[in-house]
């Protein structure tokens, strides 16, 4: 009887000591099922990643700064091509974190074709595209807005996609644009996910687009940016913009933001402004991100409008404020592009080199004809004679005497002192020419009885030439109050001689 005993009672304790192993057994396995839950529950609610920003702008828009800024990295590197950047993407909530991926295309349409080694049919789903817009040229922002859309369109068309796909994706908006509601700010646990819809998908009432609204939906969200915002004050004092210019250009850009079912919003990197604001609704619509800032349109240089708050009855408010424009007037007949002002020298001149500039000289020198030095007697107005005196107006015998007749030739390379020499000789020798003992002639004078009367001069043996031309001499020099006699007797009158 011991041995069954002991047997029976051995038999019970191997027992208990199965059904202690099932136990653990199946504690472990209940634990790395926990385990294997939590860990799949984790990474769905991970940050998805190759969620792609497409941005497209002019050259010197300020891409690349804006970026940068919002990167947090102030560096002044320009890329050429197609940039790529990236944005960091925290989840406090989570304590998650992944990248963004940033593709910024060059400003000049040759570069289109990079867009491939951007975004593919696959990646398509996962982008947002942001046009961006200079506030400092107002004039191109409307027809660089429209190329770069038409840009994006047409890569899209290469890309091929499923008409099913493509569908989908443009339905995706429709209701996205259609559902918007004023945010409100929520105090969940988890601050930064987006709440989902009250009450499922049925229950919310959807109002129909408008008749410009969603008419190029392109399948991915589209934002506006429009940079240099400080430049306002600037176009005001500069260009005379008044708050009708800036009412036109916001109500032509958010038409073109209904037609893309796109946000749009003022920043300025210079001053800072809704840069964090930028942030918070990129990753909002890339990240679904909570999302709590309203729709701000007070502020002329701090516009954002989300996408589906706008609708054409709320653009109509600024066409109140147009009175000499209207609002469907063309964009660049009221912005006028200001005229270009050019410079006087456009082109830097380079000097010639000295010795290069002198033999040039030389060589042309060289090849003129030798030009003769004109002598004295090719001198203009001379007689063949070389006498400054008219032929033919006095007599022989006077001419022989005459002192004049002595007078150099003037120098024809000093042509003042020739011009006065000959214009002295003319006038002695009209002085000359004159007869002598004419009763004009300062050689014959008539005068009292007793007083002795000048002959010619043959008679008195005097030079005639001398004596004329001392007695005019004197006369000349002679004052109208000196013409008195030596005792102080006036000159005889005409009746008393």
């Amino acid at each position: 009887m011991a041995p069954v005993l002991e047997k029976k009672l051995l038999g019970a304790a191997g027992a208990g000591d199965t059904m202690e192993n099932n136990n653990e057994d199946e504690e472990g396995q209940n634990l790395w099922t926990s385990i294997l839950s939590e860990v799949s529950t984790r990474s769905s609610s991970k940050l998805p990643s190759g969620k792609n920003i497409l941005i497209f702008g002019e050259d010197g828009s300020g891409k690349t700064t804006l970026v940068g800024k919002l990167q947090g990295a102030d560096h002044n590197k320009k890329g050429r091509g197609l940039e790529y950047l990236y944005l960091n993407v925290h989840d406090e909530d989570r304590d998650d974190l992944t990248r963004c991926n940033v593709w910024i295309l060059d400003g000049d349409l040759y570069h289109k074709g990079l867009l491939k080694f951007a975004v593919s049919a696959e990646s398509l789903g996962d982008s947002l595209a942001v046009f961006v817009a200079d506030m400092s040229h107002p004039w191109s922002i409307m027809e660089s807005l429209q190329k770069w859309a038409s840009v994006l369109r047409d890569h899209l068309d290469k890309l091929k996609i499923p008409p099913e796909e493509m569908r989908e994706m443009e339905q995706k908006m429709v209701k996205a644009f259609q559902e918007y509601s004023e945010p409100e700010d929520a105090n969940s646990s988890s601050p930064q996910r987006r709440a989902l819809p009250p009450g499922g998908d049925d229950e919310g009432v959807v109002l129909p687009l408008g008749d410009n609204t969603l008419t190029h939906n392109l399948g991915i969200p589209v934002l506006v940016v429009c940079t240099k915002c400080d430049a306002v004050s600037v176009l005001e004092k500069e260009h005379d913009f008044r708050e009708e210019h800036f009412d036109f250009i916001q109500s032509h850009i958010r038409r073109f933001c209904l037609q893309y079912g796109a946000g749009l919003i003022y920043t300025s990197v210079k001053e800072e402004k809704n840069l964090d604001l930028l942030y918070k609704y990129i990753v909002h619509k890339l990240y679904d991100f909570q999302f709590t800032t309203p729709a701000l349109v007070v502020e002329k240089d701090a516009v954002f409008i989300p996408s589906g708050w706008d609708n054409e009855k709320k653009i109509g408010i600024l066409h109140e404020n147009l009175s000499t424009v209207g609002p469907e007037d063309p964009f660049e007949d009221f912005i006028v592009k200001p005229p270009v002002r050019k410079l006087v020298h456009d082109k830097e001149v380079n000097a010639e080199d000295e010795q290069v500039f002198l033999m040039k000289q030389q060589s042309l020198l060289a090849k003129q004809p030798a030009t003769p030095t004109r002598g004295a007697s090719e001198s203009p107005g001379r007689t063949a004679s070389s006498s400054p005196r008219p032929s033919g107006r006095a007599p022989t015998n006077v001419a022989s005497v005459s002192p004049m007749t002595a007078v150099k030739k003037p120098d024809p390379n000093m042509k003042g002192a020739a011009a006065n020499e000959g214009v002295l000789a003319n006038f002695f020798n009209s002085l000359l020419s004159k007869k002598t003992g004419s009763p004009g002639s300062p050689g014959s004078t008539t005068g009292s009885p007793g007083t002795p009367v000048q002959t010619s001069a043959k008679k008195t043996g005097q030079k005639p030439g001398l004596t004329d031309v001392q007695a005019e001499l004197d006369r000349m020099t002679r004052r109208p109050d000196a013409m008195v006699t030596a005792d102080n007797t006036p000159p005889p009158t005409e009746n008393e001689a």
